[in-house]
């Protein structure tokens, strides 16, 4: 498996990551069998949220760690924190933080986390508060690396005026069809189309002048929650393109969605929610794959982008 070494955060973490939104699915016995497979495949990333099921993604997730016997200290463990649904808010602050970081620590039978994420703004957050928040957990030892999910770049400027630690992550919707992080710049001044409404403020280039890896979700969706492109009607010349340079390459389509990602001068990861071995063994190749400049517009072009 590829690695990164991430600027200022964790080192040799893999390209692609193991999300955890769907483990409550599955038994304990099975959700340890999923997370053997990925460490198996080169994996050491997992990605968690408090509010996946309300804690039981999390949970599932340490009890079925806990059965593999996997060293802590060989995986990279990450959850988000802030998304509060049952109260219909998000809440960032301090004492919600330290709140769910506890809850989530015990959950996951683990004194640490790697990582920890803020989920989505909260629209009326303090930057102190999470500033406080984030001293006491770092120094505590409870979270060693941080970062924040769906967040646009004044935002993140607001929280580095206050906080000390680097935000070294940002995660964000990205496939071949949610494309919005990446299409604005081409279709400056375009009004015949609204890709060229910039909505994110310049967020992947901001990312990139101060050493942001990007972790992307839905990397195989269309629309917001729709369902995967992947062999869907809907997408019959870019499935046709996925195919013949899965072809040439020797992987599966998805394999070669995600590679498209992975392709990305950015240095992103990709987050891969499938519960299903022969799924996440047919998308691992990805990191093997060096698609071409030329391949990487194909693409593009194939999933309905038109160049100006």
């Amino acid at each position: 498996m590829k690695t990164l070494n991430v600027k200022k955060g964790p080192q040799n973490v893999s390209t692609i990551i193991q999300g955890c939104m769907r483990m409550p699915e599955l038994s304990v016995d099975r959700a340890a069998q999923v997370i053997q497979n990925a460490v198996d495949h080169g994996i050491n990333y997992f990605d968690n949220a408090t509010c996946y099921t309300q804690g039981e993604a999390e949970k599932r997730f340490g009890d079925g760690w806990k059965q593999t016997g996997i060293s802590r200290d060989k995986i990279i463990v990450q959850t988000k924190v802030g998304l509060e649904f049952p109260r219909d808010e998000f809440d960032w602050t301090k004492e919600n933080i330290l709140t769910n970081v506890d809850e989530s620590l015990a959950r996951m039978h683990t004194d640490y986390l790697d990582v920890l994420l803020l989920h989505r703004p909260d629209l009326i957050f303090d930057p102190e508060e999470v500033a406080a928040a984030f001293d006491e957990l770092h120094q505590s030892g409870k979270v060693r690396h941080f970062g924040v999910s769906n967040v646009p770049p004044m935002q993140f400027e607001l929280l580095k005026k206050f906080v000390k630690q680097p935000l070294v992550f940002n995660q964000l919707q990205l496939s071949l069809d949610q494309s919005q992080l990446i299409d604005q710049d081409l279709y400056i001044n375009d009004k015949t189309t609204e890709m060229s409404i910039n909505r994110d403020g310049g967020l992947l280039n901001y990312s990139r002048l101060n050493d942001i890896t990007i972790q992307a979700w839905s990397p195989l969706q269309y629309g917001k929650f729709e369902g995967s492109f992947i062999d869907s009607p809907k997408f019959p010349e870019l499935n046709a393109t996925l195919e013949e340079l899965g072809n040439k390459y020797g992987v599966s389509k998805a394999a070669i969605a995600i590679a498209w990602i992975l392709r990305h001068p950015a240095h992103m990861q990709a987050i891969v929610g499938t519960m299903n071995p022969e799924h996440l063994a047919e998308v691992v190749p990805a990191q093997k794959v060096n698609l071409t400049h030329h391949e990487w517009y194909q693409l593009y072009l194939a999933a309905g982008k038109f160049l100006p």
